[in-house]
C-alpha cells in the first residue's frame, strides 16, 4: 500500500484487514499501514470501516491518537451488545441512516422471504449467561440430533421450491455443529461443508467457489462468515442456532441481502424453539419490521403488512406460539420495569435517564408507559430507590395523561411546549401571537377533560400555570417530548389554510388536539365532537376524521366506509350514509374549489394503537376530482401533498402485501 504521504490531504480507510504487521513501536497506533510515523493532525479526512467494532482496542489506537478534520464511521450494525458507547464520537448523532427495510425499498438490497420453522428442541431450561445461553449446552442438543436433522431436511422440501438453484450458509452453534450438519446433508444427497475458524484461507476459498458454481448447496459455519465476506450468490440462509445478539443475527443475514444477477430474493429459514424467558425475540423482528410505533407482538398476531415490496415474513403455528409466549413472559409490566430500574446503573454505569432506560432495553414510549395510564418515569423510579421522592400537587393528574404525548411528532408544537416548561412560571405574563395562543389550547385540552369552568378553572392559562407547578412531573413531560423529538423522521411543514392553525403537514394528533388547534375547544367551551367530519363554516373549511382499517367491533355498518388511498396524491372517501348529492353537505363538497372552501384530510391506520386511542396523521388539504353514488356518495380527492411513504402501503388496499 502506498505511503501515507500519498494520501495527505485527502483521505486514510482505516479497516484491520488491510493492516499490514509491523512493530509496536513502528506507528503511533501501534499497528498501521506504514512504519512512518505521522502527526495527529496528519489526516484531514478518515474513514473508519466496521465502525461498530470502535470500542476495540485496535481501533481506540488509531481513534485516541489521530484528529481529522472529518471522521466518517460506517457500520451497518450501530448497536452493541457491550452497551459501549461508538456515537460519542460523533457527538451523538447520525448524519446518514438508511435501516434494512428502507434500503430493500431503495433496491440497494434483496428482498426476503422470512420462514420461522417449528423447532422440536426446548431451550427453555438452558443455563442462560449475561451473553445469552451456555454455548457448550446447545452444542449438546443440536449436535448428534439426528431428529433435528431430519425436522430441517423436510422444512428445506416445503419452503424450497428447487434444491438444485441453492446457494446457501447454515449458521451453527459450533465447529462439532457445523461439521455434523455437512455430514448429515452430505448423506441426505445435498452437497455440503463445514468450515471454521481453524479451515485455511485457500480451503475458505475454494468452497466460496464451489459454492457459487453449484458444486455444494452449502457451508455450515461458525463464527466466521459474519462479516467482510462477500458472496452476492447466496440466496438462502439457515438459522441453525438462535442468535442472541441482534448485531450478528443482521451481519449474518446480510450474507443473504447482497444483490446478485438472477437472484430474485433471499429465503430465510430461521428454527424456533422454545427459547428461555431471557431470549429477546423482539429486537430481531423489529429490525425486519423497522421502525414503526406498532409493538411487535401485534405485528406477530395480526401479519405484518408493512413490510418492503417483495418481503414476505411467515411464522408456522407452533413457532408463532413460541414466540408470543416468550414475548408475554417478558412483558414489560410496572413490576418488571421496576425492577429494570433498579439495576439499571450497575448493569450499564450510564446515567438513569428516560432516553438511556428506552434506548439500553430496546423499548418505545408505548412499550414503557402502557395503556393503564397509572405510570410515570419520575413515580417508577422512587419506587426502585433510584431517586429521592418527590411531592407535585398534581402527579395523579398528569401521570394520567402522559399517554396524550407519547405519538406527538410536531416539531413546532414540541419545541413550544418545552419553552413553556424551561422558562415560564406563570404564562398570563407573556405576550402571545394568535398561533401561539391556539396552542395553549392544544397544551390544556391534551391534560384536561373539558372547559375551564368546567373543571373550576378561570382561564386556560390558570389551567397550564397550574400545571408549571408540577416541577418534577413537567421535567418528565420535556423528557417524553424531547425523546419523540429526537426520533422524528420526517420533514414536517405549515399548511396554509388561510387563517391561522398550528397544525403541521404529516403530524400526528389527536381528535381533542386537533379540535383546540381549530379553536372550537376553547377557553368557554368544549362541545360535543364524535363524528367523523366537521364543517367550519366561518373558515370554510372541511375536516375529515379517516380511519381506514374499520371493524364491526367499533362501527356500525352505516360507518364503515370505503377509505383508502389510490395512489400517492389520489384519495378515495366515501360521505355518510345519508349524504346525497342534492343535500348542502354534498354540494358543498363537489363545488368547493368554486365557493373558496378547503377540505383538509386526517388518516390513521386503526381506531387504537397498543391499547390507546390511535391519533390521526394530517395528510393537508385536497381538492375535488370526481365523485359517484348517492347515499353514500363516493368521492376522489387529490391531495396537495404525497402522502408520506411509511403510510401508503397501510392506506392503499389496492397493495397487496
Amino acid at each position: 500500500m502506498e505511503s501515507p504521504k500519498a494520501y495527505k490531504g485527502c483521505l486514510l480507510r482505516w479497516k484491520l484487514k488491510y493492516q499490514t504487521t509491523l512493530k509496536e513501536s513502528s506507528y503511533p497506533c501501534g499497528r498501521g499501514i506504514s512504519s512512518e510515523i505521522t502527526s495527529e493532525d496528519y489526516y484531514d479526512f478518515i474513514i473508519v470501516d466496521e465502525f461498530h467494532h470502535a470500542a476495540a482496542p485496535s481501533y481506540q489506537r488509531l481513534l485516541s491518537y489521530y484528529k481529522p478534520k472529518v471522521l466518517l464511521g460506517l457500520t451497518a450494525t450501530p448497536e452493541r451488545n457491550d452497551n459501549k458507547d461508538i456515537f460519542k464520537y460523533f457527538e451523538d448523532r447520525i448524519s446518514g441512516e438508511i435501516r434494512l427495510p428502507e434500503a430493500i425499498d431503495r433496491k440497494l438490497l434483496s428482498p426476503f422471504q422470512y420462514f420461522a420453522v417449528s423447532d422440536s428442541v426446548d431451550l427453555s431450561k438452558l443455563k442462560w449467561q449475561r451473553k445469552g445461553y451456555n454455548i457448550s449446552e446447545l452444542d449438546k442438543v443440536y449436535t448428534g440430533n439426528d431428529i433435528r436433522v431430519n425436522n430441517i431436511l423436510t422444512s428445506l422440501n416445503k419452503y424450497i421450491t428447487d434444491i438444485n438453484e441453492v446457494v446457501g450458509l447454515g449458521f451453527c452453534v459450533s465447529k462439532e455443529h457445523a461439521k455434523f450438519m455437512a455430514l448429515r446433508f452430505n448423506e441426505a444427497g445435498i452437497p455440503s461443508l463445514a468450515l471454521t475458524d481453524e479451515s485455511k484461507k485457500e480451503d475458505r476459498n475454494n468452497a466460496k467457489e464451489r459454492l457459487v458454481n453449484g458444486e455444494i448447496k452449502f457451508i455450515f459455519v461458525v463464527d466466521i462468515y459474519n462479516e467482510g465476506v462477500d458472496i452476492p450468490e447466496v440466496n438462502t440462509i439457515l438459522f441453525l442456532r438462535p442468535t442472541e445478539s441482534l448485531t450478528v443475527f443482521l451481519q449474518q443475514l446480510g450474507r443473504g441481502l447482497r444483490l446478485s444477477e438472477g437472484k430474485e430474493c433471499l429465503t430465510v429459514l430461521d428454527y424456533v424453539g422454545q427459547a428461555h424467558k431471557n431470549y429477546n425475540f423482539e429486537e430481531k423482528f423489529r429490525s425486519l419490521i423497522g421502525r414503526s410505533n406498532k409493538s411487535v407482538k401485534e405485528y406477530i398476531e395480526n401479519g405484518f403488512l408493512t413490510l418492503p415490496k417483495g418481503c414476505y415474513i411467515q411464522l408456522e403455528k407452533e413457532a408463532k406460539e413460541y414466540i408470543l409466549r416468550n414475548i408475554k413472559s417478558a412483558a414489560n409490566t410496572k413490576t418488571n420495569l421496576i425492577s429494570k430500574l433498579r439495576t439499571f446503573k450497575g448493569d450499564t454505569d450510564l446515567e438513569l435517564t428516560l432516553e438511556n432506560f428506552l434506548d439500553y432495553h430496546n423499548l418505545s414510549l408505548t412499550d414503557f408507559y402502557g395503556k393503564s395510564k397509572d405510570r410515570s418515569f419520575s413515580r417508577m423510579c422512587v419506587l426502585a430507590e433510584e431517586k429521592e421522592d418527590f411531592y407535585d400537587e398534581n402527579e395523579d393528574i398528569i401521570t394520567k395523561k402522559l399517554y396524550n404525548l407519547l405519538f406527538i411528532n410536531s416539531r413546532r408544537f414540541i419545541e413550544f411546549i418545552i419553552n413553556i416548561i424551561n422558562n415560564y412560571d406563570n404564562i398570563s405574563e407573556v405576550d402571545f401571537n394568535n398561533e401561539e395562543k391556539l396552542m395553549l389550547n392544544m397544551v390544556y385540552y391534551i391534560f384536561y377533560n373539558d372547559a375551564p369552568n368546567k373543571v373550576g378553572l378561570t382561564s386556560i392559562n390558570e389551567g397550564i400555570n397550574k400545571l408549571l407547578t408540577n416541577k418534577t412531573m413537567m421535567k418528565e413531560v420535556s423528557d417524553i417530548l424531547s425523546y419523540n423529538y429526537k426520533h422524528i423522521e420526517f420533514i414536517d411543514k405549515k399548511v396554509d389554510l388561510g387563517f391561522d392553525c398550528p397544525l403541521d403537514l404529516h403530524c400526528d394528533y389527536t381528535t381533542d388536539v386537533i379540535m383546540a388547534a381549530f379553536g372550537y375547544f376553547n377557553e368557554e367551551k368544549k362541545p360535543a365532537f364524535r363524528e367523523g367530519v366537521k364543517y367550519f363554516e366561518g373558515k370554510k373549511t372541511d375536516i375529515f376524521f379517516i380511519t381506514l382499517n374499520k371493524s364491526d367491533k367499533d362501527f356500525s355498518p352505516s360507518t364503515l366506509y370505503e377509505d383508502y388511498a389510490i395512489n400517492e396524491k389520489l384519495f378515495h372517501w366515501q360521505t355518510q350514509s345519508k349524504t346525497s348529492i342534492q343535500s348542502t353537505t354534498g354540494q358543498r363538497y363537489i363545488n368547493h374549489l368554486k365557493t373558496g372552501n378547503k377540505i383538509a384530510l386526517f388518516v390513521r391506520e386503526y381506531k387504537t394503537r397498543d391499547g390507546l386511542t390511535s391519533p390521526f396523521t394530517y395528510l393537508g388539504t385536497c381538492e375535488y376530482r370526481s365523485h359517484s353514488g348517492d347515499k353514500p356518495i363516493s368521492f376522489v380527492w387529490k391531495l396537495h401533498e404525497e402522502i408520506p411513504a411509511s403510510m401508503i402501503n397501510k392506506a392503499n388496499k389496492s397493495i397487496i402485501i
